[in-house]
């Protein structure tokens, strides 16, 4: 791994500490290549195990530790903004929460090894009014047992190169592309499954006439009208029954929203993309239900269905003051 190992030669445990810290703080760097070349430069004692696994130690206690606080603090906000940090569709905000209402802290010994749930788990614990002494106990144990695996492996590499050190020419010729490719590879590999998430969105739509039928029927719907408050003045109405909201401010509430039933969006962007990536952000926030309504607003008007009267919408401009 020349690439890595160069450079730790180079910085040693402070590269090791900042690269740590980083990654864990949710900037999505891989962090298993440098630690597999601290382990590796371990075995030639370039680089002590016990002091690459304190540096990493330190750095994740550090980073976990403010994602603790600041989830105590801000809650359900920090967990929406990890939420887009990550760009991570199958991490779910609901299921970590779950995790801790079923297992408490023994999350935090297994959630480093769970892509995502290393950084949620944190601001979860600290939301859910874990005790910081519990948190750290829990933490720490998890961390090492996370980096120790790492180092471990990297250890076994460097053992079998001192074995055959012929090894490292063939690694060094390849290694440096291979970090880049994996660093690709797991950028397109996030964006690829978030927007495999929003076809099986699209796919859901909702059909207008199936949400009539519901209405008609007397079933409970939660229907969001997420069109600016500029398209109601033109058109100052609404779908039977419907909440008026704003993407954010519909995420920021999302606590308000029921779960048993199900949660129709609707806009007037073509496709509904307002609607699928909002419905998305639901998902990931714990919402199953939630649905996009097929051609949104316009497709339900165009069809003749009951429309309710909204109140008027009075959009003001700031006032400037203007000085001589």
């Amino acid at each position: 791994m020349a690439l890595p190992t160069q450079i730790l030669i180079t910085y040693g445990y402070l590269l090791l500490f900042a690269w740590i810290l980083v990654q864990q703080l949710g900037i999505p760097l891989p962090a298993t290549p440098i630690l597999l070349a601290a382990g590796a430069l371990s075995a030639e004692q370039q680089l002590s195990f016990g002091g690459a696994l304190l540096a990493g130690l330190v750095a994740s206690l550090i980073a976990d530790t403010t994602w603790f606080l600041i989830g105590r603090r801000y809650g359900h906000q920090v967990l929406r903004f990890l939420c887009k940090l990550s760009m991570e569709p199958t991490i779910c905000v609901r299921r970590t929460q779950d995790s801790f209402g079923r297992r408490h802290g023994v999350t935090l010994l297994f959630a480093k090894f769970v892509p995502g749930l290393a950084t949620l788990a944190a601001p979860v614990a600290g939301q859910n009014g874990m005790a910081l002494g519990s948190f750290l106990f829990f933490d720490s144990i998890g961390a090492t047992l996370w980096l120790t695996a790492m180092l471990a492996a990297g250890r076994l590499f460097g053992d079998a190169l001192k074995r055959d050190p012929t090894l490292l020419n063939w690694v060094a010729r390849f290694s440096g592309a291979l970090l880049v490719l994996a660093i690709l590879g797991f950028f397109i590999g996030r964006v690829y499954r978030r927007r495999l998430v929003l076809r099986k969105l699209v796919a859901a739509r909702l059909e207008p006439l199936a949400l009539k039928e519901q209405l008609d029927a007397g079933e409970q719907v939660y229907i969001v009208d997420l069109r600016h408050p500029l398209e109601l003045l033109a058109d100052p109405f609404t779908l039977p029954g419907a909440f008026h909201f704003s993407p954010d401010a519909l995420a920021a509430r999302h606590l308000e929203i029921p779960r048993d039933r199900d949660v129709v969006l609707f806009c007037t962007c073509p496709s509904e993309a307002t609607a699928a990536k909002t419905a998305m952000t639901l998902h990931k926030l714990g919402i199953e239900r939630v649905r996009p309504l097929r051609g949104g607003y316009d497709e339900w008007k165009r069809l003749g269905f009951p429309l309710d009267a909204v109140a008027p919408v009075i959009v003001t401009a700031p006032i400037v003051q203007i000085t001589k």
